[in-house]
């Protein structure tokens, strides 16, 4: 709307205030433009080391030897070449020579197995002129103190002997004693035994209160029942007496 028929309409509207819209383009011209805000400049960065350069890596070329197709009778020629070719000896393996062995020492023998009763021990008391050999299995202080008994001395006195006329002998085992081992050391023409088991020739073929006789070793022997027990026991020296009668004055 032109500012002249603004105007004359505000003439005519008596009273009345009439609003008219400012003109956009009077207005551009009018007012100036505002200017923009200065922008504010970035400061610049800090200037950035290089990074160390990295070892260099060292690449190993592998060279792949190349085939060529090109020829493929190649092939077949280097095969009859192959059979051609003159054999090759075969190569012997090394002989080793056998590894030295080390000399033994010579193993000894086993020494021959000896029987017990070659080791059964014993104890001599007394002389042994007569050859008469009283046999006993007792313990050491009891046998060292037999000399004086009394029932051995009357019955040797009874048989025209002395106790310096025989040799006791303790078997120190509860095997017999070797009649070997015993005749190395004494001369044993007679033997009496006093107890069981006192002298290996004797076990088996022998009884008691009867007098053997050995023709080929030159020797009478006569089993008893044990000292202690005959000493005190009148049907045992009974029984003892015909067989030391038989023996000694038979």
């Amino acid at each position: 709307m032109s500012a002249e028929k603004l105007a004359f309409l505000q003439n005519f509207y008596t009273d009345v205030t009439l609003y008219m819209l400012p003109d956009p383009q009077a207005q551009s011209v009018s007012e100036p433009a505002p200017q923009p805000a200065p922008v504010a400049q970035p400061a610049p960065p800090a200037p950035v080391e290089p990074p160390a350069p990295a070892p260099a890596k060292v690449v190993r070329e592998v060279v792949v030897p190349s085939r060529s197709y090109s020829h493929p009778s190649a092939g077949l020629e280097r095969l009859a070449s192959g059979f051609n070719a003159p054999a090759l000896a075969p190569v012997s393996p090394v002989e080793q020579a056998p590894a030295p062995v080390a000399a033994q020492a010579p193993v000894p023998a086993p020494a021959p197995s000896v029987p017990p009763v070659m080791l059964t021990p014993f104890t001599t008391l007394g002389d042994n002129a007569q050859g008469v050999i009283l046999l006993f299995r007792l313990p050491p202080e009891q046998f060292a103190k037999l000399h004086r008994n009394v029932f051995l001395n009357k019955m040797l006195q009874a048989l025209g002997l002395v106790m310096a006329d025989v040799v006791l002998v303790n078997v120190e085992s509860h095997l017999p004693v070797a009649l070997v081992n015993l005749r190395r050391e004494l001369a044993a023409t007679h033997i009496v035994a006093f107890g069981k088991n006192l002298l290996d020739a004797t076990i088996r073929n022998t009884q008691i209160y009867e007098p053997v006789q050995f023709p080929s070793l030159g020797l009478s022997y006569l089993a008893s029942a044990t000292v202690d027990l005959v000493e005190y026991d009148v049907s045992l020296k009974k029984r003892l007496w015909p067989g030391l009668q038989a023996m000694f004055l038979g």
